[in-house]
């Protein structure tokens, strides 16, 4: 199904845009907008996740 592909691969960016932002962090010279707008990023991939499988449950 479309949607259980797109819940994949929304889920495999998730995940790995969680590691980068965790090893960005351990970094002492972080780049602190960087890391402020991939967090962004992540919490925009999280609600798409949500919304899709909201969607799907119905």
């Amino acid at each position: 199904m479309a949607i259980e592909q797109r819940l994949r691969e929304l889920d495999a960016r998730h995940r790995d845009l969680d590691i980068i932002i965790k090893s960005e962090a351990q970094h002492p010279s972080v780049d602190a907008s960087r890391l402020t707008a991939m967090k962004r990023q992540k919490l925009k991939l999280k609600e798409e996740i949500e919304e899709l499988r909201h969607r799907s449950e119905h």
